[in-house]
């Protein structure tokens, strides 16, 4: 590889896979992907981590295979969290513009008095996202610096996690010798990977759904205004299965993901799989159409869930004029796109990521999503902090010493 090129790494840790990415960045800051890596994951419930050990194993697998493949050094990644402690709210904070020109400064003050808020003391802030600035009541500014006004208005979107559930995802990442550049809600990432402007200007809510959790947010005007996660997914309507079907696990999610179906409705079901048995009785046989009725009540379940949240938090279906985007491994089920119309009564679409150069294509997957959306997000914090990049060439010591050279110029 050329010395000096710019490289990114991004870490989804997901409840039934860990996928490594490694993205090369581009003079024109697009992205590369030279590296790939990804290996079960048996550590974590409902996005959440119950064995660190086992989930440190599970990142150690994935970034080894993603180096190796790419044949670049990685010291820190860009990683996601989930799970049914993440907390989100919206804030306002109002501060006098000083000078009569909104600076800085001036932003800067506005978003600290929004995050004035009560927050649980076992509950820390991941991220505070500026929706709006309201300068002198003119609503929808979204770059204030320079315009003239006496009083600054800021609405925030601010979204905590469980002090406990962030150090563990910590702790299993140092322990295979890497440090967490940036920590980020899931549900931000994959909504940065398979969203549009245009979706985020009219109102839309993507639904990512994954193995151990669903994730949703919603945007409108451009800006974030709900997160949530539903600790139901996948891995509940696998678990579904191996019950009806009476299956070991395994077969049941293999049977789901190359023969499930989540609208018993639909044509050309009356296919006939095999079905393995537990213990030593012999296999059976079953229709597609018979697996779709196990599916379809899950998967209902499942949009009924995110359907009652949004409306619980204010966002009728009038408020979502782009309708929903389904991403994540389960809304690759035919029928998931006829299936949540039915329940939101709204457009639907698969939400799939941009394509990205490198090996992308091979992962132009929701599955993918979220991960994509990580390495997008590390690549606009390394354009923001110009963050020095391990280069293939370099030893590890010197990439070490260059990073301990920028800390020590910049701080």
């Amino acid at each position: 590889m050329v010395k000096g090129k710019k490289y990114i790494s991004a870490l989804d840790i997901g409840t039934s896979k860990v996928i490594a990415l490694i993205g090369e960045v581009q003079e024109d800051n697009e992205i590369h992907i030279v590296g790939l890596g990804q290996a079960p994951s048996r550590g974590l419930k409902a996005g959440m981590v119950t064995n660190i050990e086992t989930t440190a194993q599970a990142i150690k697998q994935a970034m080894e295979e993603a180096q190796m493949m790419a044949d670049v050094p990685v010291e820190s990644v860009t990683t996601g969290i989930a799970g049914n402690h993440i907390r989100s709210f919206n804030s306002q904070g109002v501060v006098k513009i000083k000078d009569g020109e909104v600076s800085q400064a001036d932003i800067d003050r506005a978003i600290e008095t929004a995050k004035a808020v009560n927050i649980p003391p076992d509950h820390d802030i991941l991220h505070t996202v500026v929706q709006e600035f309201i300068i002198d009541n003119q609503p929808g500014v979204r770059e204030p610096i320079g315009m003239s006004g006496v009083r600054l208005d800021t609405r925030i979107h601010i979204i905590t996690g469980a002090v406990t559930a962030m150090q563990n995802i910590q702790k299993c990442v140092n322990r295979c010798g890497l440090q967490i550049s940036k920590m980020i809600l899931q549900p931000l990432a994959s909504g940065q990977a398979v969203l549009t402007e245009d979706e985020k200007d009219l109102g839309v809510c993507v639904i990512d759904i994954g193995g151990g959790t669903t994730d949703i947010a919603v945007y409108t005007n451009g800006a974030i205004r709900h997160t949530a996660v539903i600790p139901v997914a996948g891995d509940l309507i696998t678990k579904d299965l191996a019950q009806a079907l009476r299956t070991p696990h395994s077969a049941a999610e293999y049977i789901k993901i190359n023969h499930g179906v989540a609208l018993a409705t639909m044509d050309g079901l009356d296919d006939m799989i095999e079905v393995p048995s537990v213990g030593d009785r012999n296999p059976r046989q079953i229709s597609r159409r018979t697996l779709a009725s196990v599916i379809g009540p899950r998967v209902e379940e499942i949009l009924e869930l995110t359907l009652n949240e949004l409306r619980r938090s204010g966002f009728p279906e009038d408020v979502l004029t782009s309708g929903v985007v389904l991403t994540g491994g389960a809304s690759l089920l035919p029928g998931m796109v006829e299936l949540a119309e039915d329940v939101f009564n709204l457009p639907a679409r698969i939400g799939v990521p941009q394509e990205m150069g490198g090996v992308s294509e091979r992962i132009r997957n929701p599955r993918y999503a979220t991960a994509i959306g990580l390495l997008q997000a590390a690549c606009e914090d390394d354009s923001k902090n110009d963050l020095p990049v391990a280069t293939a060439a370099e030893p590890k010591e010197s990439w070490l010493s260059k990073l301990q050279a920028w800390f020590k110029n910049n701080f």
